[in-house]
């Protein structure tokens, strides 16, 4: 289960993907036919959930891209479930306090680093593994983890959120943050402006990657010039909807 998504951002590699809240397998494998490293499988506002997302689990790693599942809330069980139908890593929304990070990492890693429940599930192949324990420690070392900073109580102690072992990347969500600060929508207001930076300096002082959500590539390539290496790149409905607007006006010319 080497997770070489891992191995690129700890490299200081830039790496892409996108959203998906459609249920559809066929879409994920594409998605990495086409050359992104991951996808967000999004659990949060799609209807998803450990049983349905498996399929999608499997067309990720048919095609080499690692299947990171953002999950509804923080629970011990709800990220259990997660990772124990194969996700290579969680994304967990609203992570406001060292205290809620510091949960989030237990949930999801084995003893002596966390207190994830012990079953042989997908996972970790349905036990055939050399050794349980081997299983416990491969797990530990692969499964990516990384928290969303969406909310201004978040920033405020982003530094304390961001040194915490076992949180692999800090992702800002500009939308749900916008909306914290009292600007929704308005991901470039100048308050919005100076949270982005605050929040990427954090996870640099922290020494962690930096994620954020874009919308079109001229976004992406801004992103990545300002700091950012894990880059979401919209929603699987939001590039089908804009291909099919394009293909509709270039053929009737509007």
């Amino acid at each position: 289960m080497a997770n070489e998504l891992k191995r690129k951002l700890a490299a200081g590699e830039v790496v892409l993907g996108p959203f998906f809240t459609l249920n559809c397998p066929d879409l994920v494998e594409i998605a990495a036919l086409a050359g992104f490293d991951f996808c967000i499988i999004d659990t949060e506002h799609g209807p998803g959930n450990p049983e349905s997302i498996q399929h999608m689990l499997r067309a990720a790693e048919l095609r080499g891209m690692a299947p990171i599942v953002r999950v509804t809330d923080p629970s011990l069980t709800t990220i259990l479930r997660t990772l124990d139908v194969g996700a290579a890593g969680i994304q967990v929304p609203q992570v406001n306090s060292r205290q809620a990070a510091e949960d989030v990492v237990r949930s999801a890693k084995y003893f002596p680093l966390g207190e994830r429940g012990a079953c042989l599930t997908r996972s970790s192949r349905y036990g055939f593994v050399s050794g349980v324990a081997e299983y416990f420690n491969e797990a530990n070392e692969e499964t990516l983890v990384i928290v969303h900073c969406e909310n201004k109580r978040g920033l405020e102690c982003l530094g304390d959120i961001a040194s915490v072992p076992g949180v692999d990347v800090i992702f800002v969500g500009p939308y749900d943050l916008s909306q914290s600060f009292g600007v929704p929508g308005q991901i470039y207001a100048p308050v919005m402006v100076d949270a982005v930076a605050r929040a990427l300096a954090a996870a640099k002082e922290a020494g962690k990657p930096a994620g954020i959500f874009v919308g079109s590539v001229e976004e992406a390539r801004a992103r990545i010039d300002q700091g950012f290496t894990y880059i979401s790149f919209s929603t699987d409905t939001f590039i089908f909807g804009e291909a099919c607007r394009s293909i509709v006006g270039g053929i009737r010319g509007k």
